[in-house]
């Protein structure tokens, strides 16, 4: 498939980026605003309500990466525009604060001194008008280009890595050519092929900064006496899949980031890229909070490819899941986008299942709804390095 010059349908924000979605979210601070929100979202139809557990005495690192997830899922172009709702108005505006550098318009409101009667009615009057200014944003003409596609897998097994993750592989190499801003993950589930994915780095300097993030997530599992990653790495559904080992897992997880690409830049967990390219973030392969990590890097797309069947979503992330197992796909076809149980059949080839997962994903761009979203998979969990102070 020839990608160059492919348009698609989106909504121009204005920064400049482009979003598939048009969402009004209702954003929780701290886990104690969340049935604020939640009433926000009630009261205003078109409106969506994002709770989380966290926010409370967090500090350090694990508070900074809480305000870059917060900011950075407000700030996504899918989001249209952000009701920001926190008990206390110091972390609220700065939240308030950070989603307002995109131009998109965002608001505030604290529960203590207002109590949530009136904070409730404030924050839905103006959930309200924001609303009405979504509903008439107009989609609008869009280079490919201009598209961040994200990819992570889960429940991976034998037809994972030889089926549904080299057809993202073959998609990402046709959207690198292209000029897309690319992102994979998942540190755990690189172990034993790191070094795989370090020969791919663009430069020495990417190169240092992936080995770091790498032995800074090897040295976490040592200090907890955890080198065999029992119980985790591979998981049950990977092991009855047949992966009886990390390495085994890891090779097919790199597969996903294809043949041609070169892995660009680095990120920490939820940072944002600054150009186009191959980007290798630090993450949980937990499938919840590595989306959400990606939504809150700014990416629009996600390829999710899948062997045993997993059936997460993201709320203003659009999930497409891509499966090789014709038993997954007959007893839960419902959480499958694409079917590419061909190339196991010999039926197709990896570059027609490559452009079976790119056509689903200018349907999803141009609007259609995943069968995560269709189903109501909202997932949003967000990653947490410390316990509470």
């Amino acid at each position: 498939m020839e990608l160059k010059g492919r348009k698609f349908m989106g909504y121009r924000r204005d920064n400049g980026r482009v979003g598939v979605r048009n969402h009004v979210v209702v954003l929780p601070v701290d886990d104690i605003s969340n049935a604020a929100a939640e009433a926000v979202a009630n009261n205003i139809k078109g409106t969506l309500a994002l709770p989380h557990p966290y926010g409370r005495l967090q500090f350090g690192a694990d508070l900074d990466l809480h305000f870059r997830t917060l900011i950075g899922t407000g700030s996504n172009p899918n989001v249209a525009a952000v009701v920001v709702i926190g008990i206390e108005p110091g972390w609220t505006n700065k939240v308030v604060e950070g989603i307002q550098a995109t131009g998109k318009p965002v608001a505030g409101f604290w529960i203590e001194q207002n109590g949530d009667h009136n904070t409730i009615c404030a924050a839905s009057k103006v959930a309200r008008e924001y609303v009405q200014y979504a509903t008439e944003l107009q989609r609008e003409e869009c280079d490919v280009s201009e598209l961040w596609v994200s990819t992570k897998c889960g429940e991976s097994d034998t037809t994972s890595g030889c089926g549904a993750n080299p057809t993202v592989g073959d998609a990402f190499d046709k959207l690198y050519d292209a000029g897309c801003t690319l992102v994979f993950g998942e540190t755990s589930e690189l172990t034993g092929g790191e070094h795989l994915v370090a020969e791919r780095c663009a430069t020495p300097e990417v190169r240092e900064k992936f080995q770091a993030m790498f032995d800074r997530y090897s040295a976490m599992i040592d200090r907890h006496k955890t080198s065999d990653l029992s119980e985790s790495q591979p998981t049950k559904g990977n092991i009855e899949g047949g992966l009886t080992t990390i390495e085994e897992k890891a090779l097919g997880n790199i597969q996903k980031i294809g043949h041609r690409c070169r892995v660009d830049g680095v990120l920490d967990k939820a940072e944002m890229p600054d150009k186009p390219g191959l980007w290798f973030m630090d993450s949980s392969s937990a499938a919840a909070e590595m989306v959400t990590l990606c939504a809150a890097s700014g990416y629009v797309v996600h390829f999710f490819p899948t062997g045993q069947g997993n059936v997460i979503g993201n709320p203003i992330l659009p999930v497409i899941k891509i499966c090789a197992n014709p038993r997954t796909f007959r007893t839960m076809s419902e959480h499958i986008d694409v079917d590419v149980t061909g190339i196991l059949k010999r039926e197709i080839n990896m570059q027609e299942a490559g452009d079976k997962l790119l056509e689903m994903m200018f349907r999803t761009a141009n609007g259609r709804h995943t069968s995560a979203e269709a189903l109501g998979h909202r997932e949003f969990v967000l990653t947490r390095l410390y316990e509470s102070a």
